[in-house]
């Protein structure tokens, strides 16, 4: 499976695209859609749905004109379901003074899940703590961490449904993962998972 960074300044958050056999999955749409949809069409791949880490605005304030565009299903885990439609939740009201909420996902993602793109596999791993539904996606060579982990550090707790408790039993349970794994985080650049959790001291 391949995994192709979008327009990485959006928002300040990271945009991805995972191809495998022809089709693609978008996860956390943040620039335009018309940018990510160009961007699967120069990897020669169809979007089949649309992977959102966590309800947080800056990770899915493009999803619903992509899901226009090409009918995919925009996907999270079920316990962040409730973040799209709020915008204290999502945060925007907390950043910007203004609502901005996003239609309902078409399907609710539960722990162990897995998702098949081109014959492969992704596993999604929940991962509480930045947000209580806060999701992982994890294949063979790879894990898209959101703002659970990222390079240097690990996501902020003092948003609606963070949890520093949370926090360090999902950071516990990514380490029990290959450490060899390349981390995709939702800000910032890539690491190894070794790396990112050994200056945590995990």
């Amino acid at each position: 499976m391949k995994i192709i960074h979008i327009c990485p300044h959006s928002w300040g958050s990271n945009c991805y695209l995972l191809v495998s056999g022809g089709e693609a999955f978008v996860v956390d749409p943040s620039p335009s859609a018309t940018a990510i949809i160009k961007m699967a069409a120069d990897a020669g791949a169809e979007i089949r749905g649309i992977l959102l880490t966590h309800g947080h605005f800056d990770h899915v304030i493009s999803a619903e004109t992509l899901h226009e565009s090409t009918d995919a299903p925009v996907m999270i885990h079920r316990d962040d379901s409730d973040m799209l439609s709020d915008p204290e939740k999502n945060a925007y009201r907390t950043f910007f003074g203004q609502d901005r909420a996003f239609r309902p996902a078409d399907r609710l993602l539960d722990n162990g899940e897995l998702l098949t793109l081109g014959g492969e596999q992704i596993r999604v791993m929940h991962t509480p703590g930045h947000t209580r539904g806060s999701a992982c996606f994890v294949t063979d060579n790879f894990i898209v961490t959101g703002d659970t982990l990222f390079a240097e550090g690990y996501g902020r707790v003092d948003l609606y449904g963070g949890d520093m408790n949370q926090m360090i039993a999902s950071l516990k349970a990514l380490a029990a993962l290959p450490r060899e794994l390349t981390i995709y985080p939702g800000h910032g650049a890539s690491s190894t998972l070794d790396n990112a959790l050994s200056l945590l001291g995990l």
